[in-house]
């Protein structure tokens, strides 16, 4: 509990820092043109953009859904009404309690289906890859075949960025080929290397290797790869389409003229600004987002613009979730944070020594 504290109480002072830093810089920030700009939102135009946005965030939870369902494939025959529920309640868990929540989806699915929580973890670990793997191809490919054609700033830097995530994306899957392959038989080489130096974190990275293997059988054949990967890629296009539909909500011409190519940059510095995040509040996203939205260097846009942009991201791609999860928990008869806790203990325990 008090290494839980210490690390709630790091977060909240990096997050404090950022902010801080974020506000030093705008000393002349004008409240009430950030009032307008938003306010102008509420209606016409702008709230049926919204509205399609939300719609196509909840479309994502359809396609996680699929996917999940094409996972399963190998050992049961999943049901569709049952995978859909557990996405919107997952993600409403991890909108309200950040990170403790995460494992909610798992758990929920492997509940209702008679699996152990365990492979339901394998399968979320290996979802995890495929998002990387796929939104990574989405922004090599814009950077690298599109940053010129659609006015990217700083091209000749994007081209080298998107040429290293291309790399990236290809030792993926050269490792979870392997892993996938040879999964016993490299768990079993990192034990008898590691365990006479650190046998702790050799029997941790071991296991989790096992369980990859195990969540990467679940791809049983080449037709369910090409299926994954086409779910993977047509979600993150969607969330890009939302982004866009955010964006173009607003009658500003520096936030009415960003197409697809611009806004998976501002996705990228989203999911890099999350790795910093507090439960129902956020921070590091919505801060990255601005920040790139308002740096000189990237957009330029208007500073009270940015700040309401930044925001109005976070609440349609991250909480507009939240009332349907909370209803369909309800229908369920599951409370999110009993959930959270019989998570935490179903969990597979770490070796003894290492951080859970």
């Amino acid at each position: 509990m008090n290494r839980r504290v210490a690390i709630l109480g790091v977060i909240c002072a990096i997050l404090a820092a950022l902010i801080y830093a974020q506000f030093r810089t705008w000393q002349r920030f004008d409240w009430s043109t950030f009032a307008d700009v938003t306010e102008s939102l509420a209606h016409g135009r702008g709230l049926r953009h919204l509205l399609i946005a939300v719609g196509i965030i909840y479309f994502t939870y359809f396609l996680r859904a699929l996917r999940w369902k094409i996972f399963l494939r190998p050992v049961c025959r999943a049901r569709f009404g049952s995978l859909l529920p557990a996405q919107f309640i997952g993600f409403t868990g991890l909108a309200l309690l950040g990170r403790p929540g995460e494992l909610i989806r798992p758990y929920l699915i492997a509940r209702k289906e008679g699996l152990t929580f365990s492979s339901q973890l394998a399968v979320w670990a290996v979802e995890r890859i495929f998002d990387i793997g796929a939104f990574a191809l989405l922004v090599s490919i814009d950077v690298f075949f599109l940053a010129g054609r659609a006015h990217l700033p700083h091209g000749g830097q994007l081209r080298q960025f998107g040429a290293v995530l291309l790399l990236l994306v290809a030792a993926m899957a050269v490792t979870a080929w392997f892993v996938q392959h040879s999964g016993a038989g490299i768990a079993l080489w990192i034990e008898r290397r590691l365990s006479p130096v650190w046998p702790g974190f050799a029997r941790s990275l071991s296991s989790k290797v096992r369980a990859f293997g195990e969540g990467l059988n679940t791809i049983h054949n080449t037709s369910s790869f090409l299926q994954l990967a086409g779910v993977s890629i047509a979600l993150w296009l969607s969330i890009a389409l939302a982004y866009r539909y955010v964006l173009h909500a607003y009658p500003q011409p520096e936030l009415h003229y960003m197409q697809v190519p611009q806004v998976l940059l501002l996705m990228a510095s989203s999911i890099v600004g999350s790795m910093i995040q507090l439960p129902a509040v956020g921070g590091g996203s919505q801060l990255a987002v601005i920040s790139m939205l308002s740096s000189p260097e990237w957009f330029a846009v208007p500073r009270e613009l940015a700040v309401s942009a930044g925001m109005l991201l976070w609440l349609v791609t991250f909480m507009a979730v939240i009332p349907v999860g909370l209803v369909l928990a309800r229908h369920e008869h599951v409370s999110l944070r009993k959930l959270s806790a019989e998570t935490e203990e179903a969990a597979p325990e770490p070796p003894s020594g290492l951080p859970r």
